[in-house]
């Protein structure tokens, strides 16, 4: 008797241990402890062209027109051997693979990325393209005469004739500030704006320059 009794005992002991173990399910792993997020493995599509944005030159791709000697990353995604920097050639054109040549200078990132997606579905489906300015070189104003360093300066975005004047290593000692004037324009229209540098200082007379602007400094 002692022994039945004995039996029954071990048998309660071991239910609640049963009951625990049928609790977990095959398989089942460890639940992460509270405030931690689980790891998502999924990746993230690859922008589209219109979604793209120039993060390393710093340039608006729905506004920045593209220009001569300018460097793009055209990024085909899932298609390395079409990807890559390219060069903008002074013709305004750029060379890519299945492609061939086509006219960059003077569109947006965005409206050269819809193009080369239009070009690439006779190869590739569904492609999707991004267009990005990794070099802005076509953004130059130009200074002649009494400045530090005559020749070309790089544009910066809403840069002022007092700011390139300053890139270009400052008035000289025998410089007429009163008579500079600004150049603007292709040689059979072009514009002379009158700009006064001691106004200028002032943050009066302010004018934004464009691309291929001459600044002369008497």
């Amino acid at each position: 008797m002692k022994w039945f009794q004995a039996g029954l005992v071990l048998v309660a002991m071991s239910i609640p241990g049963l009951a625990q173990d049928s609790q977990k399910k095959p398989g089942s792993s460890t639940p992460s402890p509270a405030g931690s997020a689980p790891s998502s493995q999924a990746s993230s599509p690859s922008p589209t062209g219109t979604q793209a944005a120039s993060v390393s030159a710093g340039v608006d791709n729905a506004r920045y027109i593209i220009g001569s000697d300018d460097t793009l990353q055209i990024t085909v995604w899932k298609e390395p051997s079409l990807s890559g920097a390219i060069p903008v050639r002074p013709d305004g054109m750029i060379s890519l693979v299945l492609v061939g040549d086509l006219p960059a200078a003077g569109r947006t990132p965005m409206q050269l990325a819809d193009d080369i997606t239009v070009r690439l579905r006779k190869y590739i489906q569904d492609p999707n393209v991004s267009v990005l300015v990794m070099g802005v070189n076509s953004q130059k104003i130009f200074l002649v005469g009494e400045v530090g360093h005559v020749g070309p300066v790089m544009m910066t975005p809403g840069m002022t004739p007092l700011q390139a004047i300053a890139a270009a290593g400052g008035l000289s000692p025998y410089a007429n500030s009163k008579k500079i004037y600004i150049l603007r324009g292709d040689a059979a229209k072009q514009q002379r704006i009158p700009f006064n540098y001691k106004q200028a200082l002032k943050g009066e007379n302010q004018i934004e320059l464009r691309p291929g602007d001459t600044i002369v400094v008497p």
